[in-house]
């Protein structure tokens, strides 16, 4: 058989642009923050919580 290709390790260099953490990032509309981040700083970037 021939050689096996290395897997693509999807997200895994992916980090948290406010404090480098490589866990939980939100990449979603281009934010490339973690989630507690994310938290702190959702109000100022214009997201409302309604429930």
């Amino acid at each position: 058989m021939g050689k096996r290709r290395p897997r693509a390790r999807h997200g895994k260099n992916v980090k948290c642009q406010r404090c480098g953490r490589p866990e939980a990032v939100i990449r979603k509309y281009g934010l490339m923050l973690c989630r507690q981040c994310f938290r702190e700083v959702a109000r100022e970037l214009g997201f409302e919580k309604y429930s």
